[in-house]
């Protein structure tokens, strides 16, 4: 436990009774209630982008040998790719990958969450299959897929010198590229609801302001703990409403 005391030469807030940091709280919440109402407006805007389509083939080495863009979303229907630094030219090779986005690798929340809403999550670099291995390994970062760009992916999709974060969504073999953040906005991503929030479908609950036909359950109803989410492809009905959403925003883009 640490014994050391503040500076003296800190400028510190007035230490002030009860009622009054009370209601110095109470005028700091009017603020943040704004910024959770406008943070779920900026969401619901981010599901009425258009989508682009990706026409090019891409392939990546993977723990399992060679995948496609399509096989990175290991059957579900919306994929979010980090591109994270982890190669021969990052400070540390090939002990650590990129200072930043190893400490956003730490923040990432449990993986079964994102997939029950139908969400895969990975990680991309340029960095050897081998080396990654054991770089998940050293800093316990198993659960988060982990693929090699081989191609033009990073320089197609805006990462290939900055990190980055981007959110697709697939219709049958048709890929597409729904949102994309970078820079301070990837400081913010690690939590499942953040990374919910920039995907085509969102949260996928009723509260939502979503277009008509997108999938959505109650609050509270879809959660559970996540060593008790199945294995098991989504039901048929969900499937079904998630499809439909999807084709509504296919139909969107068309329009």
């Amino acid at each position: 436990m640490s014994t050391q005391t503040l500076t003296s030469e800190m400028k510190r807030p007035n230490v002030v009774s009860p009622k009054d940091w009370e209601a110095a709280r109470q005028k700091l919440l009017v603020k943040e209630k704004e910024l959770t109402r406008a943070r779920d407006a900026l969401a619901a805007e981010r599901r009425r982008m258009p989508w682009l389509a990706v026409e090019k083939e891409y392939e990546f080495d993977g723990p399992n040998g060679k995948a496609s863009l399509l096989d990175l979303f290991d059957g579900r229907h919306q994929l979010i790719v980090y591109r994270a630094f982890f190669e021969p030219s990052v400070n540390g090779w090939p002990e650590h990958a990129c200072i930043g986005c190893s400490m956003l690798a730490d923040q990432v929340a449990h993986p079964a969450h994102l997939n029950a809403r139908d969400t895969t999550l990975v990680f991309v670099s340029r960095g050897p299959q081998k080396d990654i291995e054991r770089l998940k390994a050293r800093m316990g970062w198993g659960l988060i897929p982990w693929y090699t760009v081989t191609d033009d992916f990073d320089k197609d999709f805006g990462v290939d010198e900055w990190h980055g974060t981007n959110a697709f969504i697939h219709d049958d073999d048709r890929v597409f590229r729904t949102y994309f953040i970078n820079s301070r906005g990837d400081e913010q991503m690690g939590s499942t609801w953040n990374y919910l929030d920039i995907t085509a479908l969102g949260r996928q609950e009723k509260w939502e302001n979503s277009p008509e036909g997108y999938p959505q359950t109650a609050p509270y109803e879809w959660w559970k703990w996540h060593d008790e989410f199945s294995d098991a492809p989504p039901t048929e009905g969900w499937s079904g409403t998630v499809e439909r959403g999807i084709q509504a925003g296919v139909a969107r883009r068309r329009s």
